[in-house]
């Protein structure tokens, strides 16, 4: 009996139900000292005066620190194409560029004295004129970066501007606000440093111990063999805990100047005003067909916000451009960007980076499409669905699509929601003038897992025992690894997971290594688990061979009793135990594998939502999700990645956004602020199963830790909206708060 594709309870979770996680803000380090950050309380100003004099004098201050102080140069931008004069200072120079900007650091004996010290350092501040709106920025009259001699960061011009619209007889036009948001993760970021003299020992939270490590020893001037980065247990990422972030950089600069342990742990107010945000685009789509819903063009332009400096958020239109043309036949599509700084917090991936964005964009427009050619929604994405037949195929934005279902996943989706009954509800409440409407939301996506198609590292070893340990250069903060890979490595060796030991996260155990981030994870780390495991299993055949005096090709494994026999001879049965008392040496293998390209998952949500039409009020009552990940290893590890996503997705429609008064100080700092969703605004999610393998490697499988938050946003706002449409609303702003949505009934009643 295969144990791969069953519901198997997370092996990882006894010890965090127990409170015995081993997290960087819980983690015993003798004599450390803590670094406590200066940040600017102003959106954009010149720096002209600095006094800490009263902080030097507190007891229990050790230094206080400027960019005078610190030997590193600015941080080049995160990309090499990108405009090279916006440049990143660890502690602002001269300048800061949004609130939150570091602007000293605090060296103290325990945290609380550091803050008491940060306090009573006096700053001087020249206010600068402060750049909040991307159309304005795009315009170059306000440059925040003078060396730079613009503000356009990046841009993705389109391959032709032809009119791909002349021959249309129905066209649509809509601007979408995608809008910045807060990661928000569980635990808020720190780090620990220590150096021997020769070596840095840094504990990272973090997506990636190598990527850390690799950032850490570039940026330092220190060779990689002399960095070690380990990652404990990490409270959540979604995307913003990738890389390293200039605190990080410092705590490893400071250890080395004091030669002692030093560590940094931020506030929740700091998390979520200097943690990189996520989203931040103005979208300005067109879409054109004929009169019956058959859509021939598409266009997307967009602005992306980078915030003040240029980081990863800067080069996600790239994603969005890939993406752009979503799951339908369009004959031409047409894409631009411009990626552009503001006088707000530097955006960074997040939990989809940039495919949300572009299936946002698209089924929002198809929806407006289909109001103007008169047809149900469901049925003008049919008429545009890129066949099955057509796979593989190369888009015309140069995705590579490996397989797809999409008309099939429509239909799992309408039928369980039971589409049909819910449109004459919707009928009959109308009918009725019942002042809660329901609302029915479509969105159908294809996103790209792995994007890049890189590889990952695995190791399987078998231990003394019999048991198993594996290693990955994967990092698992949530997702369930240690199940997952587990249950790979035992369907292949027949080891009992509970002899099998999981590691991950220390670049002294495991050398390389590609994180966590884009989906990528099962499809490669859990690949190259596989494939180490398979090879193990060769190396154990010459063993079991040499034990029972047969030829290798007669050896056969037999997964049930985890022993080696001889073909057509049950018995005897050498088990791993065996094997390894038999002979003294090491039974181990490692794989870098290397996939034949990235991934497409797939997938159609709908959600159904009721809208008091008096007050704005909206409420998700049901939400069915068809996400289609390939292979499936483990179902209820599925089912938590679509439910975690998919709360995301809802929060984003109906909630988050983080917001700046018109001097760009942030009005959403901490939770209080912040539209932080909770069990309260969610319903119980409908998980509706299908599995379509992808060719590209061994498992079958896709990504699917992203699937909820891009399929699940534009599924509640199409619902949204499509409540109020008889009302003559014909779009809403996310987040559909409920003051914005009785805005918009308003707006069309007076």
């Amino acid at each position: 009996m295969s144990i791969l594709g069953t519901r198997v309870v997370r092996i990882e979770d006894p010890r965090f139900l127990k409170g015995e996680g081993t997290y960087i803000g819980n983690l015993p380090v003798e004599g450390a000292l803590h670094l406590t950050f200066v940040r600017s309380p102003i959106a954009h100003a010149r720096i002209t005066g600095f006094d800490a004099s009263e902080a030097l004098s507190m007891p229990g201050v050790r230094a206080v620190w400027t960019a005078a102080d610190i030997d590193l140069p600015p941080a080049p931008p995160a990309h090499g194409f990108m405009n090279k004069g916006i440049v990143f200072p660890y502690l602002a120079i001269d300048t800061v560029r949004y609130v939150g900007d570091l602007v000293a650091v605090v060296v103290s004996d325990d945290k609380s004295t550091g803050t008491d010290a940060a306090e009573t350092i006096i700053v001087d501040y020249e206010p600068l004129p402060v750049l909040l709106d991307m159309d304005e920025s795009v315009k170059n009259e306000n440059l925040l970066h003078p060396a730079a001699e613009s503000n356009i960061v990046l841009t993705f011009a389109a391959a032709s501007n032809d009119d791909i619209f002349a021959d249309c007889e129905v066209v649509v036009d809509l601007t979408i606000e995608n809008q910045r948001v807060a990661p928000a993760p569980m635990e808020v970021r720190a780090c620990v440093a220590s150096w021997d003299g020769s070596r840095l020992t840094q504990w990272a939270c973090s997506q990636g111990a190598h990527g850390a490590r690799d950032g850490l020893a570039e940026i330092l001037g220190i060779d990689k063999a002399n960095v070690r980065v380990i990652t404990p247990d990490v409270g959540g990422g979604f995307g913003a805990k990738s890389g390293v972030y200039p605190e990080e950089i410092l705590v490893g600069w400071a250890t080395r100047k004091l030669g002692v342990p030093v560590r940094w742990t931020e506030t929740r107010t700091e998390n979520m005003v200097s943690m990189g945000h996520g989203r931040a685009q103005r979208q300005r789509t067109r879409m054109g067909g004929t009169r019956d819903g058959r859509i021939t063009a598409y266009r997307l332009d967009l602005l992306q916000d980078a915030g003040a400096y240029a980081r990863a958020g800067a080069v996600l239109p790239f994603m969005t451009r890939m993406m752009a043309g979503g799951v339908y036949d369009i004959a031409n599509v047409q894409f631009e960007s411009h990626s552009v700084v503001t006088n707000t917090t530097p955006t960074v991936a997040y939990r989809g980076a940039g495919r949300p964005e572009a299936t946002a964009a698209i089924e929002r427009t198809i929806d407006e499409f289909a109001r103007v050619c008169g047809i149900d929604p469901a049925e003008i994405r049919r008429r545009n669905y890129i066949a099955p037949s057509a796979f593989p195929l190369t888009t015309s934005m140069g995705a590579k699509y490996d397989s797809g279902e999409y008309a099939a996943a429509l239909e799992l989706a309408l039928n369980a929601a039971g589409y049909e009954e819910l449109r004459s509800e919707q009928t009959a409440r109308r009918a009725s003038n019942n002042p809660v409407q329901i609302g029915i939301g479509l969105a159908s996506y294809v996103e790209t897992t792995n994007p890049m198609g890189s590889g990952d590292y695995g190791a399987v070893e078998i231990t003394a025992d019999g048991g198993a340990i594996i290693r990955t250069g994967s990092s698992s903060h949530g997702q369930g690894h240690h199940t997952a890979w587990s249950m790979i490595v035992s369907q292949s060796t027949g080891i009992p997971m509970n002899k099998i030991e999981f590691r991950f996260g220390d670049t002294d155990d495991i050398d390389h290594g590609g994180g966590t981030g884009g989906s990528r994870s099962l499809q490669v780390g859990g690949s190259a688990a596989k494939l180490a495991a398979d090879a193990v299993i060769e190396k154990a055949r010459q063993r079991a061979a040499d034990l029972l005096e047969a030829a290798v090709e007669d050896i056969v494994i037999d997964t049930v009793r985890g022993g080696f026999h001889v073909k057509g001879s049950p018995t005897p049965v050498r088990t791993w135990a065996d094997l390894m008392v038999a002979v003294d040496a090491p039974l181990e293998a490692e794989i870098d594998f290397v996939p034949e390209g990235a991934t497409f998952p797939f997938g159609t949500h709908v959600c159904v939502v009721e809208v008091d039409t008096e007050t704005g009020s909206v409420g998700v009552i049901r939400h069915i999700a068809c996400d289609d990940a390939g292979t499936i290893i483990n179902p209820l590890l599925v089912d938590g990645q679509v439910h975690g996503g998919v709360a995301q997705g809802i929060a984003q429609a109906l909630l988050e956004v983080v917001a700046y008064d018109p001097d760009g100080n942030p009005i959403t700092s901490n939770l209080a602020d912040y539209g932080f969703i909770s069990a309260a605004e969610l319903p119980s999610f409908e998980r509706v199963p299908m599995e379509t393998p992808t060719p590209r490697n061994p498992l079958g499988a896709k990504g699917i830790g992203e699937a909820g938050t891009i399929g699940a946003t534009p599924a509640v706002h199409n619902a949204v909206i499509d409540a109020v449409s008889h009302l003559g609303v014909t779009h809403i702003d996310m987040p559909c708060t409920a003051f914005n949505v009785w805005s918009a009934i308003q707006s069309v009643q007076n």
